[in-house]
């Protein structure tokens, strides 16, 4: 499926007028672990592979790609098989996760970002540049979020109607490619809450930079996880909200 279809719409302006117009394409996505948990999302139809793996990843479901038995796509829904380990603990937290101080149980359980990276001001502005640059369906439609993983001169990019979906097809490309995640920074457009912030952290990320804001529950998890923490970049300038030093 594409991720976008031509629809018929009224322009109105000084005169209304019937004009094409593309949307994007969203489906409804289900996971299912081991046959029994089971999660619904909203998402664009590609890269459910990626999709998959970044969260399971991030939700601390699995603790690397070796961890995943198996990942099987059919008509939306994809099974996947892990190793099971602790993972009633880990479902209460993910099934808790949306719920008042939900977050704050689960970061306690992510450990500090252990990396010594450090990036340059215009290392952030480049990719933030190529980002945009590389979001074809968002210029076409105006509906989908945008996130991309940088790791040297690697630079990997996904569209998504959501910006969780988005960021967890770039972490789980980048964990089936073998990258680095503590070398690796992401860019992304959208608001910087605390269950965005977990999910990068737990795969190992360092640094984060949106377009956006940080919520207040994302600033504290990223000052309590070591998370260097990007807002407002647009232009020649930012705001570092946490951990500046990575920021050169």
């Amino acid at each position: 499926m594409s991720l976008y279809r031509e629809v018929d719409a009224f322009r109105v302006d000084d005169e209304r007028r019937r004009v094409p117009e593309k949307v994007v394409n969203d489906i409804e996505v289900r996971i299912r672990i081991n046959g029994g948990m089971e999660q619904r999302f909203t998402a664009s139809p590609q890269a459910l592979e990626e999709f998959a793996t970044g969260y399971l990843l991030g939700e601390g479901l699995v603790d690397s790609v070796d961890d995943i038995v198996s990942i099987e796509i059919s008509d939306n829904i994809i099974d996947a098989e892990i190793e099971s380990g602790d993972l009633d603990i880990r479902r209460e937290l993910v099934m808790g996760s949306d719920c008042f101080g939900g977050w704050r149980q689960r970061v306690e359980m992510v450990g500090p970002v252990d990396s010594d990276l450090r990036v340059r001001a215009d290392d952030i502005f480049l990719a933030f540049k190529r980002m945009v640059k590389s979001a074809v369906v968002w210029r076409m439609t105006g509906g989908t979020h945008v996130a991309a993983l940088v790791t040297g001169d690697e630079f990997r990019v996904f569209e998504d109607v959501s910006r969780h979906v988005a960021v967890d097809k770039v972490i789980g490309s980048g964990a089936m490619d073998g990258v680095n995640f503590r070398e690796s920074f992401i860019v992304y457009s959208g608001r910087m809450p605390a269950d965005m912030l977990i999910k990068v952290v737990r795969a190992g990320v360092p640094i984060i930079a949106s377009n956006a804001a940080p919520t207040s529950s994302g600033y504290d998890a990223a000052q309590r996880t070591g998370l260097t923490m990007l807002g407002f970049v647009r232009g020649k300038r930012f705001n570092i909200y946490s951990h500046p030093e990575r920021i050169i």
